[in-house]
């Protein structure tokens, strides 16, 4: 199958470098020259014009969510209405609001780190992680099948859903953490004693403060009803457990959390 990757950061380098490692026909596209020079030792199919795509049975376009919709909008120029093209945003509501004349299919790889850049990216990063798939109506069975198989090269699972419902839960477990991290830091960044007492807890809590900041700020911007939500339920959360006397309560909590993750960090709840 030859599959094209557009932007090679995190994801989409991350992507390239695993499926280059497949029995699968792989091509990037970047504007980035450092990247394509990088690129290219690793599989010389790199250039940075989309339309050495055209011929491609599926694409990922891996690109900052600020930027998705309108490279969503260009390949519709230059691919077949055959062409299966997914995006790897991690707001899915407002990319899947226009339809497509090619064969759509939102998707999030639930898979990242604080750092950002080609160099950044590692050919194991999707192992044992959940990838969403949200499919537009003019997708078949088929489709899906085709993208699943191409992902579980990954080592990832797929999950599907419907956009409202994935934009509402990232929201919970991804978007208002990092705010709430940035927040973190930000409380305690000018007690000079508290950040030479800092040990473990704070570093773990803090680490999405780190995160690059065109994808923090383009998850407030797309998901920001969403996050708001989250911090009303956070909110009743902290005043509930605040003032709550059932000792069970927090024994669940610790219970539960702990079945959550491997011993490796990847999340093993079953779908």
């Amino acid at each position: 199958m030859k599959i094209g990757i557009i932007s090679l950061g995190l994801i989409g380098g991350s992507l390239f470098k695993c499926l280059t490692e497949t029995n699968n026909e792989i091509y990037a596209v970047t504007r980035n020259k450092e990247t394509i020079n990088k690129a290219k030792k690793i599989n010389s199919n790199v250039s940075d014009d989309i339309k050495t795509l055209k011929t491609c049975d599926v694409i990922f376009v891996a690109s900052p969510i600020n930027k998705t919709s309108e490279i969503l909008d260009k390949l519709e120029d230059i691919v077949s209405k055959e062409t299966i093209v997914l995006d790897c945003a991690s707001v899915k509501e407002f990319i899947m609001k226009k339809q497509r004349p090619y064969k759509f299919i939102g998707s999030h790889p639930m898979a990242g780190s604080e750092f950002s850049g080609f160099d950044a990216s590692d050919k194991s990063l999707f192992e044992d992680a959940k990838w969403v798939l949200t499919p537009s109506e003019n997708v078949n069975t088929n489709d899906i099948k085709a993208i699943e198989t191409i992902i579980s090269l990954t080592g990832a699972s797929t999950i599907i859903t419907n956009p409202k419902e994935h934009d509402e839960a990232v929201a919970l477990i991804s978007h208002m953490p990092l705010l709430l991290s940035r927040a973190l830091f930000y409380s305690a960044k000018d007690n000079k004693l508290a950040l030479l007492l800092a040990s473990s807890g704070f570093r773990d809590m803090t680490r999405l403060a780190m995160s690059n900041l065109e994808m923090a700020d383009d998850m407030e911007l797309y998901n920001g009803t969403n996050i708001k939500k989250c911090l009303e339920i956070l909110y009743n959360s902290i005043n509930f457990l605040k003032n709550t006397k059932d000792s069970k309560i927090f024994a669940d909590i610790k219970n539960t959390r702990s079945k959550m993750y491997s011993k490796k960090g990847k999340n093993i709840i079953k779908n």
